[in-house]
């Protein structure tokens, strides 16, 4: 089985087949961080759509001094920034689109009373921190999907947005404190992230 720089030397070498093992491998997570993103199915399929067809029209700039998905996420947040200053979106306070796909409360004959209440505890939370983050400025959004979704640094994510990382602290701090506060004042803060980890930045 070809690695993955080796799908990356066939695709710049005209192999579309090659590109389109690369995009199932990580089409996935474009799409959920565009959900996320948007906030809307139609915006996170266009906003996907354009990523892979920007990545596949740059793709003999990959010069391997990065992962490709490193690559290929710096893409992904060049289309987010563009999508934002050449539209003008309307956040509305809602249950979103990728709590209802992404999260969806399956009641299996096999689950325990317990397993149940707790799926619908996380899913109660799910809900309300994405509409928090509906509530949120598109950059204070992108910047928190980026640290708690992406794993980026606080570093990281100045350098891709041209701020500073002292920036990045504030916002990512600010929409923290807007989720304790939703989600309730007696939320520990580390009992407050390992949840979001494991629901719904994953």
């Amino acid at each position: 089985m070809s690695s993955e720089d080796e799908l990356v030397r066939q695709a710049q070498a005209g192999d579309t087949d090659a590109f389109c093992l690369l995009a199932q491998a990580y089409e996935r997570r474009i799409y959920s961080l565009a959900l996320h993103y948007s906030r809307g199915r139609q915006d996170a399929e266009d906003l996907s759509q354009e990523v892979w067809l920007k990545a596949y029209a740059a793709l003999s700039t990959f010069r391997y001094e990065s992962s490709f998905y490193t690559w290929l996420r710096q893409i992904t947040i060049n289309c987010f920034l563009n999508h934002r200053r050449a539209k003008s979106y309307r956040w509305h306070n809602r249950t979103s689109d990728a709590s209802n796909e992404n999260y969806a409360i399956r009641d299996d004959a096999g689950s325990s009373a317990r397993g149940l209440e707790s799926t619908l505890q996380n899913h109660l939370v799910v809900e309300k921190v994405m509409q928090v983050l509906a509530g949120v400025t598109p950059q204070q959004r992108l910047i928190f999907l980026l640290k708690h979704q992406e794993g980026m640094t606080y570093e990281e994510i100045a350098k891709e947005l041209g701020c500073s990382p002292g920036t990045v602290k504030k916002s990512v701090s600010r929409t923290i404190a807007k989720l304790r506060e939703k989600l309730g004042a007696n939320q520990e803060p580390e009992n407050y992230m390992s949840c979001a980890a494991a629901g719904i930045l994953r």
